[in-house]
């Protein structure tokens, strides 16, 4: 057990959409990420998925409308709903969703990661 410093693990990487492990609790992972530019459309069935925005800013497109979050917003996007994150600038973003989640859904795309690092 020992705390975790946000600001200390946002600057051991610097690539965008591959979100890093930083802890675990009842089958979910805390992720973080850097982003920036368009991710792909792309839903989860069976697990909904938190984003909170650290730094920046961040859109979630949806089919009928689109969500802008800012620093300290929270939104979830619910199971089966297609989504898609926009950053026009590089946002720091935190994760809170399922162990099993996949990345990008049943989407494959160059932007998919199958395994996320813990840091």
């Amino acid at each position: 057990m020992k705390k975790i410093n946000l600001q200390e693990k946002f600057t051991l990487f610097s690539e965008y959409w591959t979100p890093k492990v930083i802890g675990e609790l009842n089958g979910q992972q805390v992720k973080i990420a850097k982003v920036k530019g368009e991710f792909v459309w792309h839903d989860h069935a069976t697990e909904d998925e938190l984003f909170m925005v650290i730094k920046g800013q961040l859109k979630i497109k949806l089919e009928d409308k689109e969500i802008e979050l800012t620093e300290g917003e929270v939104f979830i996007v619910p199971k089966g709903v297609q989504h898609k994150p926009i950053a026009e600038e590089e946002c720091w973003i935190l994760l809170f969703e399922p162990k099993q989640i996949k990345h990008t859904g049943e989407v494959k795309d160059a932007k998919t990661v199958d395994v996320s690092e813990w840091i």
